[in-house]
């Protein structure tokens, strides 16, 4: 395709942000029947564990844990209205993971199904993370957490990232039956320092893979379980895991590592797969300059009822012509917010950000204090369909939509809802975007 010819088509929807929440807007946004454009790189996804968390804790300053993520949900609608995560129906929550998972599942990274309940899931660092959706190869590791059953944790030397000695120490008084054991990976006794991903492809070959079980099944001793870190395969992750289950005859279970990680890989990989099998286009590494709503300037503008965007990065000089437009650009890691001197901004548009009056008042002074920090909750006002407000406090734009930690008060890591408020709001905006794109407004 020409850049001419490129400049000449009119996409229902451009997805700006390939974060979690742009990969879900897109991947909704074409499940409609919608022409997608997904423009930015998922560099951010690569910091994932995994694992798909819909709401953990609230509220923030109690830290009360919630077993069902729905209990904890209409806690959260009744005491917060104002959360993104309260103005979605349930219902939309439900089919929007539900959606997210299977696709994740046709491109080759199942999950364990989805239910009622928060599972608990044993970290790197010998904590129990409670979260929603947890790929299939940690599942075992859930049940032996809660059953505290003799399990036997695997690592290998040279591999700094993961100490199955540490997770022990750590976690060792209360799970009396957990062990660990080091070995050396086959192959690589004289390597001096191992990264997880190299392990992850090696492991895809059956003759390392054999090695590695041969090594480990003598070890087993009184083991219910055997965790691994998370190298278990790459691309045919289910494959190995499978095999190493079948071959040591016990569940095995992968522990997330810390990022970037082997499942932060696959689970960009299966996204990407997920969204080009239903006809996304990408602009990978670009990056949008400028945005021109229709009607707003006078000659050579784009039409009326649509947006142009101005494409800079390797795709210099492209234009993109939508008739809606998901912003999904993140916080200040993905620079969708961007903090000054003396207050913060939205990086592409200039949207008013909703943050406290002044910068003394965007950090508490104990970092770790339990209410968090005001800055946490800045982001962008939305309406009821989630299109950002302007300084009037009506909708910037009818066809713009807002998703995911860019909107204003939530705090999603000590909230535990990251993976939650990307995928439910992407439902939401992918819903109304499609109904603004069809002629029918766009309120839910």
């Amino acid at each position: 395709m020409s850049g001419s010819d490129r400049q000449d088509r009119v996409w229902d929807v451009a997805v700006i942000g390939a974060g979690m929440a742009g990969m879900a807007a897109s991947l909704f946004a074409a499940g409609r029947g919608l022409s997608c454009i997904q423009i930015g790189n998922g560099g951010g996804i690569l910091f994932a564990s995994g694992l798909l968390d819909l709401l953990g804790v609230h509220p923030v300053a109690s830290r009360r844990v919630w077993p069902s993520p729905w209990e904890g949900l209409r806690s959260l609608a009744a005491d917060r209205p104002d959360h993104p995560l309260a103005r979605i129906g349930e219902a939309s929550v439900r089919a929007a993971l539900d959606a997210f998972v299977a696709a994740l599942g046709d491109a080759g990274l199942p999950y364990a199904p989805l239910g009622e309940e928060n599972r608990t899931v044993l970290t790197s660092i010998g904590t129990a993370k409670p979260t929603y959706g947890v790929p299939r190869s940690m599942h075992a590791g859930v049940d032996a957490l809660r059953e505290r059953a003799p399990c036997l944790l695997v690592d290998f030397r040279g591999l700094r990232e993961f100490g199955a000695r540490q997770i022990v120490a750590t976690v060792g008084s209360a799970w009396p039956g957990l062990r660990s054991v080091r070995v050396e990976f086959p192959g690589f006794e004289a390597v001096p320092e191992l990264y997880a991903a190299h392990l992850a492809r090696v492991l895809e070959e059956a003759g390392p893979r054999e090695r590695t079980i041969g090594l480990v099944k003598p070890l087993l001793g009184d083991a219910c379980a055997v965790g691994f870190p998370a190298v278990l395969g790459l691309g045919r992750s289910g494959r190995v895991h499978a095999a190493f289950e079948a071959a040591l005859g016990l569940p095995v279970f992968e522990v997330p590592t810390m990022p970037t990680s082997v499942p932060g890989l696959r689970l960009k990989a299966a996204l990407e797969g997920a969204v080009a099998s239903r006809g996304v286009e990408r602009r990978l590494r670009a990056a949008v300059g400028s945005v021109t709503f229709g009607g707003e300037c006078e000659g050579g503008g784009p039409a009326p009822g649509t947006a142009s965007l101005q494409l800079g990065g390797p795709s210099g000089g492209e234009r993109v012509v939508a008739r809606a437009v998901v912003l999904a650009t993140g916080r200040f890691a993905g620079r969708g917010l961007v903090a000054g001197r003396d207050r913060i901004r939205e990086g592409i548009l200039g949207l008013p950000v909703e943050q406290p009056a002044s910068r003394e008042s965007w950090h508490r002074r104990e970092f770790l204090d339990a209410q968090g920090h005001e800055v946490n909750r800045a982001g962008l006002l939305a309406d009821e369909a989630f299109r950002p407000l302007d300084a009037t406090g009506k909708p910037r734009w009818p066809g713009l939509f807002a998703v995911g930690s860019i909107l204003a008060h939530q705090d999603w890591m000590r909230e535990k809802c990251g993976s939650g408020l990307a995928i439910a709001t992407a439902w939401a905006a992918a819903d109304n975007a499609a109904r603004h794109v069809r002629g029918g407004g766009g309120a839910a």
